[in-house]
This record gives C-alpha cells, structure tokens and sequence, in this order.
C-alpha cells in the first residue's frame, strides 16, 4: 500500500474544525489501515497560529520545508503531497500573500488538491479553481462566484469534486468530504470505521443540500405564512398549487405569492420544489420503497416527473441516486 501525504495548511484565522474535522477522519484511517497516510500540517514560518476561536495549533514545520524529499534524496524538486487540503476561516478575507503565492506554485503539483469552507476563496486567488466546478460556504458563495466569474460556483452541495480538485461547504462538510476521499482509497468498510468512531452519518452526498428546504428559506413572520410552511413540509403530496396554499392562508392567490416571496426570500413554487426533493431523497436512502410509491408519496405522482426533478437538479436519476448513496444493508 503506498502511503499518501496530506499536508493541511495552517494560517493565522483558520477555522479550527476545518483542520481538525478532516485530520481526524484522516488519523482515523491511518490508525485502522497503519501505512496509509502521512499527515502532516505545515504554516509559512513553522510558527504556531491562533484560529478564529483562539486555539493555537502548533505545526509540523514550515511550508518552504513541507514537500518531502525526492527519490533521491534531494530537495530540488521534491515530492507534492498527494493530498493539500486548505482549509478556511477569517484568515482568508486577507492572507499573506506569500500563502496564495505558494499555492500558486505548488498546488497544481498535488495529486488531490482539497478546500474546507473559504479554503476554496484561497484556491481562487491563486488562480487554482479557473475553469472548474467549487462550493464554498454559503454565505461566500455569491462573492466567490462574483470575484472569479471564471469559476461555476455550485452554492447547494455539500462539496463538489471535479476532477483532482474538490472543494466543500462550510465547517463540517469538510468531514464528509474527507470521509468520501477515505473511501475512494481505502474503501467503504473502512470509511464507514471511521464515520461511527466519530458519531457522524457516512456520508452526506456531496450533492445534498448545505439547509434543508426549511433552512434554505427564512422563516415567515406572520403566523398564516409560517402554517402554510409547515403544511408543505408535512404533506408534501398534497395539493401545493399556490391557489391552494393561499386559501390555506386565507389570502388572495396574488397576494399570498408576493408575501411568501417578501418573507420568505424564495417562491412557493421553489419552495414546494425544495420540499418535495428533500423528501424523496430521504426515502430513496432510508426506505426499501419502489420508485413509483416514493413518487407518490413525495408529491411528484409520477416516476417520470420526480426523475425529471432529479436529473434537473441533481444531474442524476432517482435509480441511480439510491445505488450510490443508500448505505448498503449490513449482515
């Protein structure tokens, strides 16, 4: 088994569980499978850094010193760690430029090259994302898509992989993107080890949802609007046409979409939308029931209209998306 390097890279503001999140799931592997991986963490100058919530991480060196030693023994090339992971945190509203500048020159040289949350803002800065598919925190999504318009920023997934490079969401994605990368090299018996050591499901599909429909949408004020919400959520096979849901509101057709909108931030027409995917993928992975009944029960009332859905939004069929992400039946 050859052994992978995975080099985290520390920064004064870093987020402490965008390192710690993933180097545990990491360590986790190396303890079950030893000779499996080699992680180190390195910042610019060796020097500890203080994260955002006040921890001080003590690195493993420098970064000018984190490549190892090549074939032969020399520095003069070096060996890329197969796996860079860059987390995120206030540091990256202004880095050092010497951080991005190293990014710049030896990111493309990793094997895998992985961002936490804003991680993903530092990889654009160094022009490392140009051209690819990324997700960051939801609340950088715009800004990162609006600073690097060369990058198709995804802001649902949980993370996003495209290629050698994946990038996730905020904070604990980093666990499920790290957990998925676990899997890809060492298999899903030992990914799944590690995800019940840590408490935590094995894994979120990168492409779920950073919020449920219930957290992407405000919360409406007034109380009608917040049933309706409600209502939606627990029936989603009901009939959800916006005449239907006003008269639920007692409020004008009109009326009832403009205030929804103004409360809420989405239509009801999206928000049904939201509602109902959510719930059928939560029976695609939880439930043994055909297609045609979570069709039906999720408010589609055909296959072929929830698989539509799922290829729109998802980019795959509901067949397709229970082999992948339903976890397979323990004996």
């Amino acid at each position: 088994m050859d052994r992978r390097t995975v080099l985290f890279l520390l920064f004064d503001g870093v987020q402490s569980l965008d390192v710690t999140g993933p180097l545990e799931v990491f360590a986790g592997a190396e303890k079950g499978l030893p000779g499996s991986y080699r992680i180190r963490t390195a910042s610019l100058d060796g020097t500890p850094v203080r994260t955002s919530a006040g921890l001080t991480l003590v690195p493993d060196g420098a970064l000018g010193d984190a490549l190892t030693d090549g074939p032969a023994g020399s520095r003069a090339g070096g060996e890329a760690p197969h796996t860079l992971v860059v987390p995120g945190g206030q540091g990256t509203r202004t880095p050092d430029p010497r951080l991005t500048d190293w990014l710049r020159e030896h990111g493309p040289r990793a094997t895998r090259l992985v961002s936490v949350c804003t991680g993903a803002i530092l990889l654009a800065r160094a022009g490392l994302l140009d051209g690819h598919r990324a997700t960051t925190h939801w609340a950088y999504c715009d800004k990162l898509a609006r600073d690097h318009p060369a990058i198709d920023v995804e802001p649902d997934p949980v993370y996003v992989r495209d290629g050698r490079i994946s990038t996730s969401a905020g904070v604990t994605a980093g666990i499920d993107l790290a957990l998925a990368l676990v899997e890809e090299d060492l298999g899903r018996e030992a990914a799944l080890t590690i995800a019940r050591h840590l408490v935590v499901f094995l894994r979120r599909p990168g492409n779920q949802a950073q919020f449920s429909a219930q957290l992407a949408a405000q919360t409406a004020r007034r109380e009608p609007l917040r049933e309706v919400q409600q209502w939606i959520t627990e029936h989603p096979d009901a009939d959800l046409a916006v005449e239907a849901l006003a008269a639920r509101a007692r409020l004008s057709p009109r009326h009832f979409a403009r205030a929804f909108h103004a409360e809420t931030g989405t239509t009801p027409g999206r928000y049904v939308d939201r509602v109902r995917l959510e719930h059928a993928r939560r029976l695609l992975e939880d439930t043994p029931d055909g297609v045609e009944e979570i069709s039906r029960a999720a408010g589609y009332g055909t296959p072929e209209a929830m698989r539509r859905a799922f290829v729109r939004t998802l980019g795959t069929a509901p067949a397709e998306y229970r082999r992948r992400f339903r976890p397979a039946p323990t004996t």
